[in-house]
């Protein structure tokens, strides 16, 4: 997808130093995915303590013992 973003010069040229990605673009979709992987994880987290699992409920055989 094609877009025209208005993006702090400032804060581009410091994204990219931190980074070390080359590109504009490279930065805009890095920035992107850790945003949506962040809130992924934040809605995670909610979740904790209101899963009930079963009494009998053992990850390790599930996963075939490892």
């Amino acid at each position: 997808m094609r877009t025209n973003i208005v993006i702090d010069d400032a804060l581009m040229q410091k994204a990219m130093e931190v980074s070390g990605l080359k590109t504009k673009r490279e930065v805009v979709e890095k920035a992107m995915l850790e945003f949506v992987a962040s809130r992924t994880r934040k809605d995670l987290k909610e979740l904790r303590g209101k899963i009930r699992f079963a009494d009998d409920y053992n990850y390790r055989t599930l996963r075939g013992g490892r």
